[in-house]
Formats: structure tokens, C-alpha cells, sequence
């Protein structure tokens, strides 16, 4: 059994809060795969999977905080083939070609939108998930184009101080002839 523990955060932080599991208790994992989200007050990681095999226990659970070298849960090793251990091997031309064609399919419709899709930062997606700001809307100032959460915050604190447009009504209010309805009195 492998043992999924705190890492070591920062010289100061001593306690993370675990915000998301990835995996369930009996889902097959790989090396180095994102098993778990930490959320400190300076930082949120992703916790790697330290073996291959199957998710054993979980032993905090979301929303509970940890301190470092703490137990998270456990790997059982070898008990089943690892999640990326699933596609085939490249093989020749003629070999496999129906898994061949999505992939080739995938790819221009990732990149027919308005820039490719790189992957997010598990602090870019919590805010997505918050604001329902669209990231492709977003420009990315990090490596290869990447938003990060620092986009994000520009970009919240761009929609907070843009105005927001006011619907207009059709005819204008004439509270004087006493023929409209408004928000300043009824009249008949």
C-alpha cells in the first residue's frame, strides 16, 4: 500500500484544506496522476498520485483541513491497470485506425474556436466555477498562453467596473398627463 500524504506547502504554511477529490475509493490511478486538491491561504496544488494501482481509503475527506505530512488516503498497488496505462500503443498505419480517427478530429475542433485549450489551474477553474466568466474570453499572460488566476482576477475586477447597460423603455414616462405607468406614481 502506498500512502498519499501532505506535501511539505512553504516555509509558513503549515495546513492546507482539502477542496476537491479527483478520484473515488476504487477507481484505478496512475503515477503522478491528480488525485486530490489543496487550498491554502497562499496556494492551491494538486497532489500526485505517488503509485500506480487502485484508491483505496480516503481518510480526509472535502473541506477538512490537514496538516502537512498528514494521511489523505491510501494507493493499493498493482491491484488493477493504471488509467494511463489504458490507450493503446501507437502501432502501424493500418493498425487501430478507428482510435486513430478521433483523435485526429479532436484536435482542429479545439483550435476552431477563438484560441487553442491549454490546461487550467486548479485555482482558474474554482473561479470559473464561481463567476461563470467564460476563459476563452479571457487573455492568458502565463506560459504558452495559459490563463492564470491573476487573469482572472483582472478580469473580474474589468466586469465590476464596466457599466451595466440599463433597459430603456419604449415610449418615454409623462407623469403630467397622467397617461403612463411609471415608477414615480399611477395615475389614470
Amino acid at each position: 500500500m502506498a500512502e498519499i500524504r501532505v506535501p511539505a506547502l512553504g516555509e509558513s504554511v503549515t495546513e492546507a484544506t482539502i477542496g476537491k477529490w479527483f478520484k473515488q475509493p476504487g477507481d484505478p490511478v496512475a503515477v503522478d496522476e491528480p488525485l486530490v486538491e489543496l487550498e491554502t491561504d497562499k496556494v492551491t496544488i494538486e497532489v500526485p498520485a505517488p503509485a500506480a494501482g487502485v484508491l483505496g481509503d480516503i481518510a480526509a475527506k472535502d473541506g477538512e483541513t490537514v496538516a502537512v505530512g498528514a494521511l489523505l488516503g491510501q494507493i493499493r498497488e498493482g491491484a488493477a491497470a493504471p488509467a494511463k496505462a489504458t490507450p493503446p500503443p501507437p502501432g502501424g498505419p493500418g493498425q487501430r485506425t478507428a482510435t486513430t480517427t478521433p483523435a485526429t478530429t479532436e484536435a482542429p475542433r479545439a483550435q476552431t474556436g477563438t484560441k487553442p485549450q491549454a490546461p487550467l489551474a486548479p485555482s482558474v477553474r474554482k473561479i470559473v466555477a464561481e463567476t461563470g466568466i467564460d476563459v476563452s474570453t479571457v487573455p492568458g499572460s502565463g506560459k504558452d498562453g495559459r490563463v492564470t488566476k491573476g487573469d482572472m482576477m483582472a478580469a473580474i475586477e474589468r466586469a465590476a467596473s464596466a457599466p451595466t447597460p440599463v433597459a430603456q423603455t419604449a415610449a418615454a414616462c409623462n407623469c403630467a398627463t397622467g397617461t403612463r405607468i411609471c415608477s414615480k406614481r399611477r395615475t389614470t
